[in-house]
């Protein structure tokens, strides 16, 4: 796809007409929410120094296959022939726009949209202005940019727990997926055991008085103990108590904490920089949601979403949905109070 051709069909599934030059579109239209800003202003900081994170090819390495299994293709064969079956694809939160690229590159004769909230798409723009079927705009993933049923694929990727209303912004994610053969592929963070979600939530307050480098000195100190704990290199088998959400199991002892406790990422292959950006994007955001199984299938059944594929693990559920506009009542799965 020619350049001129990508900003037609852009133009084409805006709701807004636009005047758009180049491969870079600022809507400006943001959300002014307190909460929302910080969590842009962190996200801004933490692209802008992954950029310059030489460690940045492993991670990207590591994220693509980890995709595939998240979204249920068998290889990237597969995602390219899925790709160029669709006509507009959205990165939803795209950061520095690696993920969008890919897209591109797999399906050239595809428009590929990378959006962020961040200053990261203006980076991702001028990183990847060579390539002619890619755009990306900076704007609020949550609002109503595209038409309603315009987009053939849209992907959101560990990014729908940092906005305002994940609910919300689910909902306006289907609502612009198209109705036939579209679909919506999305990440949602797992609630993990309740020692970690209570310190979890009750620490992120604390962190929203911390400096920058304050928070990035304590993302430092706690890949360092992830490091620490790891090098300890022994396993042992846990008891559930399933008050507490600790599943039955053999951990190491860093795997334990990290469950159960205290998000202390630490990863060799991806190296230090990549670790310390992680714990970074876990505590210096306002935002960030998570959810368990229930009430993932409840939001896509209220959004009349059929489920093409579902991935469960520790960290996360991620599935593919297809619009259903024939499903006419809403059947919302029902759990007890006080489940885990």
């Amino acid at each position: 796809m020619k350049a001129a051709s990508a900003l037609k069909l852009l133009s084409e599934v805006l709701r807004e007409e636009r005047v758009i030059r180049g491969n870079f579109l600022s809507l400006q239209a943001l959300d002014s929410r307190a909460e929302q800003l910080q969590t842009n202003a962190a996200f801004s900081e933490k692209w802008s120094r992954q950029a310059r994170n030489d460690e940045q090819d492993k991670a990207w390495t590591l994220q693509k296959n980890w995709y595939l299994v998240l979204y249920g293709f068998e290889n990237e064969s597969e995602l390219a022939t899925f790709l160029r079956s669709k006509a507009v694809i959205y990165d939803a939160g795209c950061g520095l726009g690696y993920k969008a690229a890919w897209f591109a590159e797999l399906a050239p004769d595809s428009l590929v949209i990378g959006m962020d909230y961040s200053e990261a798409a203006a980076i991702a723009a001028k990183t990847y202005e060579a390539v002619p079927n890619l755009v990306f705009l900076q704007g609020d993933i949550a609002a109503p940019v595209f038409k309603p049923g315009s987009i053939d694929y849209v992907s959101c990727d560990q990014v729908i727990m940092h906005t305002q209303n994940p609910d919300r912004t689910f909902s306006q994610l289907a609502t612009i997926t198209r109705p036939v053969q579209g679909q919506l592929a999305c990440y949602f963070y797992a609630k993990k055991a309740l020692p970690r979600e209570l310190l979890d939530d009750y620490f992120r307050t604390k962190c929203a008085d911390m400096s920058s480098e304050e928070l990035w000195a304590m993302s430092e100190q706690l890949a360092e103990l992830g490091k620490r704990l790891t090098d300890i290199n022994i396993s042992f088998e846990s008891p559930a108590i399933p008050a507490l959400g600790i599943k039955a199991g053999t951990y190491d002892v860093q795997r334990f904490i990290y469950w159960n406790f205290l998000k202390c990422f630490w990863n060799a292959d991806l190296g230090l920089e990549n670790s310390i950006a992680c714990n970074f994007d876990w505590y210096s955001p306002s935002n960030a949601r998570r959810f368990d199984r229930v009430e993932v299938t409840n939001l896509a059944t209220a959004n009349r979403l059929r489920e093409i594929f579902f991935h469960e693990e520790e960290a996360c559920f991620t599935g593919r949905w297809a619009r259903d506009d024939d499903i006419k009542e809403v059947n919302v799965v029902r759990v007890e109070a006080g489940t885990p």
